[in-house]
């Protein structure tokens, strides 16, 4: 199996430089009930705004209702469907327009709902699994689909199972997965007490 530790200029901490997103599912390994249950816990215990737990996910489980999983899988981009199909499991990310204890509107939902979901993501990773996050899904198709009320927004899909070896996916994923994971340097997207800024390992304290 594939191991793509991230490459940091100080260390971090193993279970963060360890999650990375595959694409090779083995589809004869199943998710246990267990766990998914952790993996929801994980996600349950995010932090969010006022508490408000802005979240809410589906979860379809290939090997307990297909039929139920090949509909959201069908809500999937046709690039997306080519290596989804090989996942066990299935979740979907959705995030609350609205607190619950005054009913305005509740613009950090979205950021709440990335929290839990990398909770997940992080979660999975400590117990062996992989989960992979997705944008490509048709969302008013899957919201009919299983009648998810209005007032909340379909965010993100997520694939979880167990890494299978890469060459079970045609040329061009086989390369995607092979690929080195990079990232733009921390001088680009991080700034010291003014825009434009950047941090590095040598910034003096700040």
């Amino acid at each position: 199996m594939i191991s793509k530790p991230a490459k940091t200029q100080v260390p971090i901490h193993e279970l963060i430089a360890q999650r990375w997103s595959p694409r090779a599912f083995d589809d004869q390994k199943n998710v246990s009930h267990e766990q998914l249950i952790a993996l929801l816990e994980a996600a349950r215990w995010a932090p969010s705004c006022f508490g408000d737990e802005p979240w809410r996910y589906m979860v379809w489980n290939k090997h307990n209702d297909y039929e139920a999983w090949q509909c959201a899988f069908d809500c999937l981009s046709e690039g997306n469907q080519l290596w989804v199909r090989y996942a066990p499991v299935l979740l979907l990310a959705t995030s609350a327009s609205h607190f619950r204890h005054n009913g305005s509107p509740n613009r950090w939902a979205a950021y709440d709902t990335g929290a839990a979901s990398e909770n997940i993501c992080l979660q999975a990773t400590a117990m062996g699994l992989h989960a992979h996050q997705m944008g490509g899904f048709n969302a008013e198709k899957i919201q009919e689909a299983f009648s998810i009320p209005a007032e909340y927004h379909c965010m993100a899909m997520i694939a979880i199972g167990h890494q299978a070896e890469p060459g079970m996916l045609d040329d061009i994923l086989t390369q995607r997965e092979l690929a080195e994971r990079t990232r733009e340097p921390l001088s680009s997207r991080f700034f010291a007490n003014a825009w434009g800024m950047g941090i590095t390992a040598h910034t003096h304290e700040f």
